[in-house]
């Protein structure tokens, strides 16, 4: 997802961090296992309500590198065959997705070997949208964290922890990406924020914008911390104020194939 002028500048220090998180992974991926522990309780009080946290997807999606992230060729004509497929080409990081470990760490977890526990946990939503409203590239600073757990309690072991930033209705407008002039501009996460939610077990992070560092970061501090350390992030996820800041379940339909660094998933939420 970076550009090649920042993936040269930043890519030299992908083998220390990938040596500095080595254990933190392994710590990691145990407190991840273990919220399923907390997701169970969540669902057996489900009041049966689903919000779908996925944007639709196609070529006109916003990107990163300002490409399309998806591209359709007919494969089989109705009219003639009496049934119809597409053949896709689809890049990794693009729509709603994942970026799984692999995706900022020479040899760390692909998004095919995600622990399946980890995909269905409870999900604690920060808002942000007041300081995003003032400043395009805010951040979840570890204040944001501190004052959501003043308000409701622990992050349990495990939990998916999505920044709120009012950034998705304006997924239509160029506004999404940059500003009027083309620089990038959107809110993230703070290193110092993800670094706490590392130390309390959290095991993902999500967005509602294109990536889990804000618009003008130079250096995707962290994305160079976070997966390395054995966590997975979401990006571009919809509909967060249908959703109270804590009770909620997180299912996410993480693609399964080989070698990959990420992908489009489905993501809901049941209450």
């Amino acid at each position: 997802m970076c550009h090649v002028c920042v993936i040269e500048n930043v890519k030299k220090s992908m083998m220390s961090r990938r040596d500095l998180f080595r254990g933190a992974a392994a710590t990691g991926m145990a407190a991840v296992a273990a919220g399923v522990t907390t997701a169970r309780p969540a669902l057996a009080q489900s009041s049966g309500k689903v919000v779908d946290l996925t944007h639709t997807y196609d070529g006109a999606f916003p990107t990163f590198d300002g490409n399309p992230g998806i591209l359709y060729e007919e494969a089989v004509n109705f009219e003639q065959n009496g049934y119809q497929l597409w053949k896709l080409t689809i890049f990794e990081h693009t729509g709603t997705h994942i970026d799984a470990p692999l995706h900022f760490s020479k040899d760390g977890t692909s998004v095919a070997e995600l622990e399946p526990a980890s995909l269905v946990c409870p999900l604690c939503i920060i808002d942000i949208k007041a300081k995003a409203a003032e400043d395009a590239n805010a951040m979840v600073e570890a204040e944001d964290i501190e004052a959501w757990i003043s308000a409701n309690g622990d992050i349990p072991e495990g939990a998916c922890v999505a920044m709120n930033s009012g950034w998705a209705p304006k997924v239509t407008e160029e506004a999404y990406r940059n500003t009027p002039d083309g620089n990038f501009a959107f809110p993230g996460f703070a290193k110092g924020a993800t670094d706490m939610l590392l130390e309390m077990g959290a095991g993902s992070i999500g967005v509602d914008t294109l990536s889990l560092d804000p618009g003008n970061s130079a250096d995707f501090a962290v994305h160079f911390s976070w997966l390395p350390a054995g966590r997975f992030g979401i990006e571009n996820l919809a509909n967060l104020d249908e959703l109270p800041a804590t009770g909620a379940t997180l299912f996410v339909g993480a693609p399964k194939h080989a070698k990959g660094t990420g992908g489009p998933a489905r993501v809901m939420a049941v209450m």
